[in-house]
């Protein structure tokens, strides 16, 4: 009986099974995710259709599922921290509620980062899982901006006047120094010029907010400099050119008023009897019974 050689052409696969062959090749890694995303979007499902009805049974069922995928090594191993500064250690990791060898899927993103968003410290967190084990927290911190001095007490406050600290303030001593009631929300654009004008600041101990509607400057000499509601830039730049004309900041002056744009006022210290000057006081209210400006933390 006469063989066909073993490679002629009857020996090899016809098209349709070379193409059947090319086509699970491709399929194979398409199931795995097609399977995969069957799994997510059952969750996804089931978790959102418990929502509704309980937080508890989102809860409960988040803590099944840690559990569950935990058997297979799905713990936190590693907890990484990005961007803390002056965030409390022992607040943030109250906040955060996890430790290593918890399940990590047995916990919820957005109630992790909404605690650790509580901490003042805190502006903005954001939380992310990456499998199998690692945990990694972004901290967006506030800014310190001043020190704010209301009714005797002194706190740390950001740039939009939001409370971040009132505790190691002294750490903080180089920030300028503000004192009333709605001062810090208003603060901003006084301190910067102050910043664009550093001879002028060097000078300045503390902005006094009065009446919640314009600022005084208590100079480091003493003087109270009574600046116009709404006007304060120009204000500034005309104690500038009055220092540098006639040095009415060298002078024992208790206070310069500036309110009115077509004149001043120059009011000459008055010793008191326990040395302390009192800055002026706003219209229709009684002298303080003693001087506003409590000592800097130092």
């Amino acid at each position: 009986m006469k063989r066909s050689p073993r490679n002629s052409v009857s020996d090899r696969p016809s098209g349709w099974r070379l193409l059947l062959r090319r086509q699970r090749r491709l399929l194979r890694p398409a199931v795995w995710v097609a399977s995969g995303s069957v799994v997510v979007l059952f969750l996804m499902v089931v978790f959102h259709s418990a929502a509704p009805h309980s937080t508890g049974t989102l809860s409960t069922m988040r803590e099944k599922l840690g559990a569950m995928t935990a058997v297979s090594g799905l713990r936190v191993t590693d907890i990484v921290i990005e961007g803390r500064a002056n965030t409390p250690e022992p607040l943030l990791w109250s906040a955060i509620g996890v430790k290593k060898g918890d399940p990590i899927l047995g916990f919820s993103l957005e109630e992790t980062r909404a605690n650790i968003e509580r901490i003042p410290w805190v502006e903005k967190a954001t939380i992310e899982r990456r499998l199998p084990g690692t945990v990694v927290i972004n901290l967006q911190e506030r800014r310190p901006f001043a020190i704010w001095q209301n009714q005797g007490a002194f706190v740390l406050v950001d740039r939009a006047g939001q409370v971040v600290a009132n505790q190691n303030v002294a750490q903080f001593r180089h920030l300028p120094w503000i004192v009333g009631q709605g001062a810090p929300t208003a603060a901003a654009v006084l301190l910067d010029a102050l910043r664009e004008r550093p001879a002028l600041a060097e000078k300045v101990s503390a902005s006094v907010r009065v009446g919640e509607r314009r600022w005084n400057l208590r100079m480091k000499n003493g003087t109270d400099v009574m600046l116009p509601e709404g006007h304060e830039i120009a204000a500034l730049d005309r104690l500038i050119q009055l220092q540098q004309d006639h040095a009415v900041l060298d002078r024992p002056l208790q206070a310069i008023d500036l309110r009115l744009p077509d004149r001043m006022v120059f009011r000459p210290r008055t010793d008191s009897k326990d040395g302390a000057v009192v800055p002026p006081v706003p219209p229709g209210t009684s002298p303080p019974a003693v001087p506003v400006l409590a000592k800097k933390p130092t």
